[in-house]
């Protein structure tokens, strides 16, 4: 039975983050991903966005992290090469009456510590944003908020843990976890595993660890939220983000650019039962349509190239749940991370390893690297670069996917950097091959060629993400 000091489970970007903070000091650490990728469950599904931190209840986890997290953003972004732009958000009020609800969320940003913030009047607001609703009667202006790749983050983290010595299994469920003298046991579908503490980032399943262990129960519920991602030509739609007064069951519909130009509108907000109900349906989809209408005019919906659904864990106290569990001695949680979760991942990070260091007496490792260089963009380089490239590794000359005109160099190298990808999904959240107008159609065969050839397997081995999710069923040999 191999033997860890520490081990995560969940590889989303609470759990990679943790995984990186922790990778500073001299300790055997292991991640366990029942996926066959990192970044699978809620953080492949969010809305990307680096909040300000003005609408969590000061006082809590939510706001002392959302800041913490939007503080470290810049700095984690430069040392690990993943896109991040402040772009600066509104919340609207539409109408005159809702105008203490504006002030109150102003007041609880001060508190927060968020800095920048103002109250723009209706006229500040149409001069910033244009195609806002023209019965804005007010907006709150908040400068430090941006835009996120949240694959590109949770892949950075994830990556720099790997080259620091973190072990990650993939594929790997965990199904059991009990109490042995000192140290924990781990069942998983793959064998078992001992370690003297454990790391809870389960994601929406971080309950049913909890619960395994703690006599202090807690509850997380699925909350379903769905969205439309509009082309690149409606992109500059709106350069901020913008988002609609905030209701019980959070931050209501927004509309945003991302970082790679798209136009993003969503989440609903439906508790669900199912831990894996990521299907869209059309009731989500109109309400996402008809509330972003009412924020912003003239949004081009017959631009929509992909909808999807993700998953929030929404825990029953409204916080995250982060420290040692109740009579649970070594078992850390890092549970509830629902919105402003991404945000407030790398702070997350950074406070769970501190608890862990400090419970351990871990030592600083001399040689932690600190940066990490992302897949290299030859769209990027000038003329001249490219073309040297090219010369260097005519790879980087061949265009798989056209909508995204991203290289096999780049796929290539998606596959053979530390934690590669093994799938379309996989390249896709790496590249973007297949993330564009027309969503895989045209580049997936030859993404699939190139998957088989690198990893060695026959292309009816290929899946989408993992699993049973097989592209080619079947070839009838006496056809081909």
């Amino acid at each position: 039975m191999e033997k860890y000091d520490v081990v995560i489970i969940g590889a989303g970007v609470s759990g990679s983050a943790v995984a990186r903070e922790l990778s500073r000091y001299q300790a055997k650490i292991c991640v366990v991903e029942k996926e066959e990728d990192v970044c699978c469950g809620t953080s492949k599904a969010n809305s990307a966005i680096v909040h300000a931190g003005y609408d969590a209840e000061p006082g809590t986890l939510k706001a002392k992290l959302n800041v913490r997290g939007n503080e470290m953003m810049e700095k984690l972004s430069e040392e690990l090469d993943f896109p991040f732009r402040r772009n600066g958000s509104l919340v609207l009020c539409l109408n005159k009456k809702d105008y203490e609800g504006l002030e109150k969320l102003y007041h609880k940003g001060i508190a927060n510590g968020v800095k920048g913030l103002r109250i723009l009047n209706r006229e500040e607001v149409l001069k910033m944003e244009s195609n806002v609703s023209e019965n804005v009667y007010a907006a709150l202006y908040a400068p430090t908020g941006g835009i996120v790749c949240p694959f590109l983050m949770n892949i950075a983290f994830a990556e720099n843990a790997e080259v620091n010595g973190t072990e990650f299994r993939l594929d790997t469920e965990v199904i059991e976890i009990k109490k042995n003298d000192s140290s924990w046991i781990i069942k998983t579908n793959k064998g078992e595993m001992e370690t003297e503490c454990i790391v809870n980032a389960a994601g929406v399943y971080a309950d049913v660890f909890h619960n395994m262990v703690s006599s202090h129960s807690i509850h997380i519920t699925p909350r379903r939220g769905d969205y439309c991602l509009l082309d690149k030509s409606a992109g500059k739609h709106v350069s901020r983000t913008v988002f609609s007064l905030p209701g019980k069951f959070g931050k209501g519909v927004l509309v945003t650019p991302t970082v790679h130009g798209n136009l993003l509108v969503g989440p609903t907000a439906i508790d669900i039962e199912n831990r894996e109900g990521t299907n869209t349906t059309r009731a989500g989809l109109d309400e996402v349509i008809q509330k972003a209408n009412l924020s912003v005019r003239n949004i081009p919906f017959r631009q929509v190239i992909t909808s999807f659904a993700g998953l929030r864990a929404h825990e029953d106290g409204d916080d995250f749940v982060i420290g040692e569990a109740e009579g649970a001695e070594g078992f850390f949680d890092c549970a509830g991370i629902e919105s402003p979760g991404l945000t407030s991942a790398p702070a997350i990070g950074e406070m769970v390893a501190e608890l862990i260091r400090d419970k351990m007496k871990l030592k600083e490792k001399e040689d932690f690297v600190s940066r990490r260089k992302g897949i290299l963009e030859p769209s990027t380089l000038s003329k001249e670069q490219r073309n040297a490239l090219i010369k260097e590794n005519p790879a980087y000359g061949s265009i798989v996917c056209r909508c995204e005109m991203i290289t096999e160099g780049e796929i290539l190298d998606a596959i053979h950097r530390p934690l590669g990808a093994k799938s379309l999904d996989g390249v896709k959240r790496r590249t973007r091959a297949g993330m564009g107008r027309c969503q895989a159609g045209f580049c997936s065969p030859k993404t699939m060629e190139i998957l088989a050839r690198e990893l060695k397997k026959d292309k009816s081995e290929i899946t989408k993400t993992g699993g049973s999710s097989k592209v080619i069923l079947g070839i009838d040999k006496d056809v081909y």
